[in-house]
């Protein structure tokens, strides 16, 4: 009979952190396998720390998410948003679907051709757009979204010199009743700048109209500021036509749909919280098609969907480093997963388990992530199993903006891995290595020798 591992006797507080709505949970399960592929064997093949993505919970994502659009509206399009994660094999899973690439920069919309996508499946967004980028989007034939007027002059001037017309919606924003208001994006509704815009737009001549965007914000709790929304922009469709006689192809109510995950300072869990994609398609859904725009003339509807899509599918797999005891008795906990790969800690509490079976002994602890940074924490405050060192941990929904705002501090970035639906691991992303970096570096000539 194999020998159990000494366990020290341990005196638990009664609390730990904020409780829920059953009280304190006491009981962590491990999580020591991903989509039937251990946790254990991942981490030895591939190091850790981790980050590991679902293909099977991407598709299924998906699947529900048009599902839920499909049979409440006549004509829908995704378009997968690249600043969420922009890892190849992510982007391709989704353009498979059918999603179109919704891009913010130069580099992504470079990075979408590179993928094979075409440049009429390219929705062009953000306020930043380089007077070359607005050409390539315009030669290409990509739905230029415009931000700001300064935009606007741009490619009226750029209609001049290219066989194409430019292929324009304008970004609205607007008050739905969330606040603080994104209004430093598009034109205001309010005040009457989205029609001023929209008149301009119409009136030179120059520009193709084809469609109206807003989006209102990220990890937006309540799918009725959709609805309004969308009441706005289909307000704003319906001026058109009865003004131009212009029928405006679609809109697109961005993005910004909460993933489960929980917000820190949350009572409730993300889980109990967060509107499903239901909730959200009928909110928008019933505001468009009882709006005043004519059954015959109505609009596409896109939706430019990432959070909600991806965050769930993706883990970050790390391990214990040490323990030690905090100056107030607090137990500490380090681990090598550390904020500068792991962005959302700073606003999600992320759920941490175990990756392996553990005592069911467990005591307030405080998880910190391994970087010379006193910003460098996990998570604050959890009741955790006593982990030992070599111990594997899973931290879950973090497949959102993780892998675009990472950092290179301190430690070098890690593996990233893709499990397909048969249960196959791909590695997606290797990790970086010293040339990585100092391939990019010039070092002077005097600077070369030096003695110490």
């Amino acid at each position: 009979m194999e020998k159990l591992p000494f366990e020290r006797p341990v005196i638990n507080k009664l609390s730990a952190g904020m409780p829920g709505k059953f009280g304190m949970k006491t009981h962590i399960s491990p999580v020591t396998h991903i989509d039937q592929v251990g946790v254990k064997e991942l981490t030895g093949q591939y190091g850790s720390p981790l980050f590991v993505l679902s293909e099977k919970s991407l598709r299924q994502n998906f699947s529900e998410a048009k599902r839920a659009f499909e049979t409440r509206y006549p004509k829908v399009q995704f378009a997968w948003s690249y600043k969420t994660n922009y890892l190849n094999a992510v982007c391709s899973v989704f353009h498979q679907e059918g999603a179109w690439a919704e891009v913010v920069s130069g580099f992504e919309y470079d990075k979408a051709i590179a993928l094979g996508v075409e440049g009429k499946h390219i929705i062009f967004n953000g306020p930043d757009k380089s007077r070359d980028d607005l050409k390539k989007a315009v030669n290409n034939n990509s739905l230029i979204h415009i931000d700001h007027f300064d935009e606007m002059y741009t490619l009226t001037e750029l209609a001049g010199e290219s066989e194409n017309k430019p292929k324009v919606a304008i970004r609205v924003n607007m008050d739905t009743g969330v606040y603080p208001v994104w209004d430093r994006f598009g034109f205001n509704y309010e005040n009457g700048e989205a029609w001023d815009a929209l008149n301009r737009i119409m009136m030179a001549g120059k520009l193709e109209l084809v469609g109206l965007h807003a989006h209102i914000g990220t990890y937006m709790l309540s799918a009725s500021a959709y609805g309004i929304a969308a009441s706005k922009l289909a307000e704003l469709a319906a001026q058109l036509e009865k003004k131009f006689g212009h029928v405006a192809g679609y809109i697109d109510v961005g993005g910004g749909f909460a993933s489960k995950n929980t917000l820190k300072g949350a009572y409730y869990s993300g889980s109990d919280t967060a509107p499903g994609f239901d909730e959200y398609a009928e909110a928008i859904a019933a505001a468009l098609v009882n709006s005043r725009i004519k059954p015959a003339n109505m609009p596409l509807l896109i939706l430019e969907t990432g959070r909600a899509l991806v965050d769930d599918a993706g883990y970050l797999l790390g391990t214990v480093i040490a323990n030690k005891r905090l100056s107030d008795g607090r137990r500490a906990t380090i681990i090598d997963a550390g904020v500068n790969i792991l962005f959302t800690s700073f606003w999600y509490d992320h759920q941490v388990n175990p990756g392996q079976p553990v005592s069911e002994h467990t005591e307030e602890t405080t998880i910190f992530g391994p970087l010379c940074m006193n910003i460098d924490v996990i998570k604050e405050a959890a009741v955790m199993p006593v982990l030992k060192k070599g111990d594997r941990v899973v931290i879950s929904r973090v497949g959102a903006y993780n892998l675009t705002q990472w950092m290179q501090f301190i430690t070098l970035r890690p593996k990233v891995v893709m499990i397909d639906p048969e249960g196959n691991v791909h590695l997606i992303r290797d990790s970086e290595t010293l040339e990585t970096l100092t391939s990019l570096e010039k070092l002077p000539g005097h600077l070369k020798q030096f003695r110490l």
